[in-house]
């Protein structure tokens, strides 16, 4: 079984974000609409800027699916942009000032050159709907397998939740976190998010954020102990922070862990005859401090992973930069951008965790279809 794989291509104001998935099983009833659906909700959330009422996202499949299943062939597919401009200078002209926090500088000196569009055009969050289309295509593996992949946003300045979800308690955790602004599944947190928006609104200014996503139904043993590539905790991290704007990422307790006693971080094992042809092949804890992985695998509990999204480096006052040509002062050019995008963002981490996961699922498993893949299991 090759393994899978998500190689994108696409500026900001091109025709649209291609991207081809190879490696998926024939047989996935791939689900049009939810794949739709999670490109919607990662256009939304409090503080998202024009752009967003500009495009309407939807994915256009080019290959690799036949009446609706995939066929073992990769997958190719587009998301279109209906705000396609890029050769046109009057309406995406030269960027000279580079924005402090963005790719701008550090990709105008890398390749030799004084403007900063075609960097900015390709490091745009732009990018993630590609990415959020193939992570939802590979949910569509998962859930014919029942892993279920959750996120919301957890945290913002002062504002935090913490909760535990659990397949029992998932249905009614995500109706709260679709009826919120925020996609945060409380609803008291959220209004209070939505007026640090507001407030960094009025001061020109942006906000960030942190993105949780529980992973439930992973089986034991996803990932492995025996090479550095191959962890998954690794593997996760690695796919987090390639997302635009992240950070940190922390996996069960995270840093946390550095301030307690080895007693109140690790989670005790224990047997349950009746689970013994679970996922979690019988052993079970009663705490999940480890965020469902130790030792590079996943040990049967849920995997729980935490991500820190940076305020947007693209603020309405602008910031002190340099004019790429004079080499003197100015302030940072100025491009249509969120106030705050951290509920996209956790969009754009739910999916990019399934597809780790999925990745991970077919390597131990292999198959060539998912019935091999179920059979296997």
């Amino acid at each position: 079984m090759p393994k899978l794989t998500c190689h994108t291509a696409g500026e900001s104001h091109g025709p649209g974000g291609v991207a081809i998935v190879s490696g998926l099983p024939a047989g996935i009833r791939v689900d049009t609409d939810f794949v739709n659906a999670e490109l919607q909700r990662r256009q939304g959330g409090y503080g998202r800027g024009g752009r967003q009422r500009i495009e309407e996202d939807h994915v256009e499949w080019l290959g690799g699916i036949r009446l609706g299943f995939t066929t073992g062939a990769p997958v190719a597919f587009i998301v279109p942009n209906r705000d396609s401009r890029l050769d046109d200078l009057e309406r995406t002209p030269p960027i000279h000032r580079p924005r402090p926090g963005h790719a701008d500088l550090a990709g105008a000196a890398k390749y030799g050159v004084d403007d900063c569009r075609n960097i900015l055009e390709r490091a745009s969050a732009r990018q993630t709907a590609a990415r959020t289309a193939a992570g939802a295509l590979a949910r569509c593996m998962l859930n014919e397998i029942d892993v279920e992949v959750f996120g919301y946003v957890t945290a913002m300045r002062d504002i935090c939740i913490d909760i535990d979800v659990t397949h029992e308690s998932l249905a009614a955790t995500r109706a709260a976190r679709d009826g919120s602004s925020m996609y945060c599944p409380d609803a008291d947190a959220t209004k209070a998010m939505e007026a640090e928006i507001r407030s960094a609104k009025e001061d020109k200014d942006t906000l960030g954020g942190l993105c949780r996503v529980h992973a439930l139904g992973c089986p034991m043993g996803l990932g492995t102990c025996m090479t550095r590539e191959n962890c998954l905790d690794g593997r996760l991290a690695a796919a987090v922070m390639s997302i635009q704007a992240f950070k940190s990422v922390e996996i069960g307790l995270g840093r946390a862990v550095a301030r307690r006693r080895g007693s109140d971080v690790h989670d005790a094992i224990e047997w349950n005859e009746a689970e013994q042809d679970s996922r979690s092949k019988g052993f079970v804890r009663g705490s999940n401090r480890a965020g469902g992985i130790e030792g590079g695998m996943t040990n049967g509990m849920p995997v729980v992973i935490t991500g820190a999204m940076k305020p947007i480096s693209t603020l309405l006052r602008g910031m002190p930069s340099i004019d790429l040509r004079t080499h003197e002062p100015a302030h940072s050019d100025y491009e249509r951008s969120d106030v705050c995008a951290v509920s996209a963002a956790s969009v754009v981490m739910e999916n990019v965790v399934g597809f780790e996961i999925a990745a991970a699922v077919l390597e131990t498993t292999g198959g060539d279809s998912i019935d091999d893949v179920r059979a296997r299991l």
